[in-house]
């Protein structure tokens, strides 16, 4: 009974609506996760937006749930909804739902894991599915010292290659008080960058 429940809320939240821009945001485990609530606030702001948020188990250490107005899902999701052949895959729903995926803050460890095609949790999952021809944002986050490790830049460049898109870290004086480049970007920075996709109301009607 609790899977079926599980199946009918899944089945509901992920509804397409028509005339909504679908975003789906990625949090790790960077200290940057604190920024998860001021992000999906700014982003629901954007009109005609809906918003959905994928965590790691390790990004759960940085923010408060119940600032966060949107349906939050994990790896918890994805194994208590699957038990039988004809249950939905969560990771291939929400990339189904969703129009574009932004990763604030995509840290070193998932860095690493998406470069190298790792899936091991549902965020990686996602990305591993991800229909290349929608946009997938990424926005680093890491120590100075993890920045300028010569693979960071390999990695990088590599998600890039399958048609990523950097949102570039920045320079400030970090939490663990070390100063220089590593930073997440602003979150009014992506915001302004997940701005550019969204469709004005008048294209789709210009083009038919």
């Amino acid at each position: 009974m609790q899977t079926e429940d599980h199946v009918s809320c899944l089945k509901t939240d992920l509804v397409k609506s028509c005339g909504t821009f679908h975003i789906l945001v990625g949090v790790t485990g960077s200290v940057a996760a604190l920024k998860l609530p001021l992000l999906v606030s700014q982003l629901l702001q954007l009109s005609g937006v809906d918003v959905r948020v994928i965590t790691t188990e390790h990004a759960k250490h940085f923010y408060n749930p119940a600032e966060v107005s949107v349906k939050i899902y994990s790896d918890k999701d994805e194994w208590e909804m699957w038990t039988q052949r004809s249950d939905p895959v969560l990771h291939i729903e929400l990339r189904r739902w969703a129009d574009l995926f932004v990763i604030a803050p995509l840290d070193a460890n998932t860095l690493g894991k998406i470069a190298n095609g790792i899936c091991d949790n549902l965020l990686t999952c996602v990305v591993r599915a991800w229909d290349t021809s929608r946009p997938l944002l990424f926005c680093p986050a890491m120590n100075t010292a993890m920045w300028q490790h010569p693979i960071t830049a390999r990695q990088v460049s590599s998600l890039k290659e399958f048609g990523y898109v950097e949102i570039p870290c920045i320079a400030k004086k970090l939490v663990c008080g070390d100063e220089g480049k590593g930073a997440m970007a602003e979150v009014s920075t992506i915001v302004s960058a997940v701005k550019q996709y969204l469709q004005k109301p008048d294209e789709s009607s210009e083009k038919t």
